[in-house]
C-alpha cells in the first residue's frame, strides 16, 4: 500500500469516514462474525491491535503505523455501533463527547462558550481574556499543569488526582503515570538530583533484605527500587517503558546473532559455554555499532 504525499481535503477525509462507517454496517449486519461481536468478545482484540500499533511505533514503520491505526479506529467505531445497536450513544456521540471535552480543558484556546458548539471557533491569538482562569499559558508544562486541575472541576471528571489513572495499565507505564499527575499538583522533588539518594537507599534495602532471605519482603524492596528508577527516569524527562522496550530489542537481536551461530556451527545453545555466548555476544555488539556509524 503506498501513502499518497499530497493531503487529502477535509471533504475527502469525512468520505472515507463515512466510507469506513458504511463498511462496518454492512459487516456487521451481513458478516456472521462481525454479528456475533460484542463490547466483551472485542476487547482482547482491542488491546492485541493497541499493542501493534505500539510495535509499528517503536520500529517507526510509518506503512505499517497507517495499517494498525485503521485497526485501531476500526475498534473504536465498532463500539460505537454497539452502543448505537442498544440506544445509548452512537459515533457521533463519542465525537461531540471528546470535542466538548477538549474545548474545556483547553481554555487558553478556545472560549468556553463554544462547548457544544458544531463548529468550535479558537480565540484569536493573543486575545484570551485575561480575568478567565488558565487562560494565560507559556508552555507545555503549565499546559499540563492545568490540564491535570480542569479535569477534577468536570461534572463528571476524577473525583482524586490519581483516579484517572487506569488499574488495567501495565505496572511500568502506571508507576510513571501516577507520579506524573503527583507532580502537576506539586508532589515532587525540588532538585531532580536528590532522587539519586532514594534510588541507593533502595537499592541498599533490598540488597539487606536478600541477604536475609525475606521472600515477602524482598519483593516489596524490589518494587520500591523499580519505582524509584521510574521516578528518577521521569525526572530526566526519559520515558521508561520506551527505553526497556529498545533494551528488550536490542537483546533480542544480541541472543538471535548467538542462536544463528550456534545453528551454524551445528551446535545446539545448550553445549556452548558462556565464555563462548559472551564472545558471540560482543560481536554483535560490535556490528550494531559498526552499522550505526555507517548509517550517520
Amino acid at each position: 500500500m503506498e501513502i499518497k504525499e499530497h493531503k487529502h481535503t477535509r471533504e475527502e477525509k469525512m468520505a472515507a469516514f463515512g466510507r469506513m462507517l458504511d463498511v462496518l454496517d454492512a459487516l456487521r449486519e451481513k458478516c456472521p462474525w462481525d454479528r456475533k461481536q460484542t463490547n466483551e468478545s472485542l476487547r482482547p482484540n482491542t488491546i492485541e491491535e493497541t499493542y501493534e500499533l505500539c510495535d509499528a511505533l517503536m520500529k517507526n514503520d510509518v506503512q505499517e503505523v497507517c495499517k494498525e491505526l485503521g485497526d485501531v479506529l476500526l475498534h473504536v467505531a465498532f463500539y460505537a455501533r454497539i452502543g448505537e445497536e442498544e440506544q445509548q450513544f452512537d459515533i457521533a456521540d463519542v465525537c461531540n463527547k471528546l470535542v466538548d471535552k477538549l474545548i474545556f480543558r483547553h481554555p487558553h484556546v478556545y472560549h468556553p462558550s463554544q462547548i457544544g458548539a458544531p463548529n468550535p471557533r479558537p480565540l484569536p491569538y493573543g486575545e484570551q481574556e485575561e480575568e478567565r482562569q488558565f487562560s494565560k499559558v507559556k508552555n507545555v508544562e503549565q499546559v499540563l499543569d492545568n490540564w491535570e486541575q480542569i479535569k477534577q472541576k468536570e461534572k463528571d471528571g476524577n473525583k482524586t488526582v490519581l483516579a484517572g489513572v487506569p488499574a488495567s495499565l501495565p505496572s511500568l507505564i502506571k508507576a510513571y503515570r501516577i507520579q506524573d499527575k503527583a507532580r502537576h499538583v506539586g508532589f515532587d522533588w525540588e532538585d531532580r538530583g536528590d532522587v539519586w539518594a532514594k534510588v541507593r537507599e533502595e537499592m541498599g534495602e533490598l540488597e539487606e533484605v536478600l541477604r536475609q532471605e525475606d521472600t515477602g519482603r524482598s519483593e516489596e524492596e524490589l518494587g520500591d527500587l523499580l519505582f524509584s528508577i521510574i521516578n528518577a527516569a521521569r525526572l530526566y524527562k526519559l520515558n521508561p517503558d520506551n527505553a526497556l522496550e529498545k533494551t528488550n530489542q536490542k537483546f533480542i537481536r544480541r541472543f538471535n546473532y548467538i542462536e544463528q551461530n550456534s545453528i551454524k556451527q551445528g551446535r545446539p545453545l545448550t553445549e556452548m559455554t558462556l565464555e563462548e555466548m559472551d564472545a558471540l555476544w560482543n560481536e554483535a555488539k560490535a556490528q550494531e555499532r559498526q552499522s550505526s556509524v555507517t548509517n550517520e
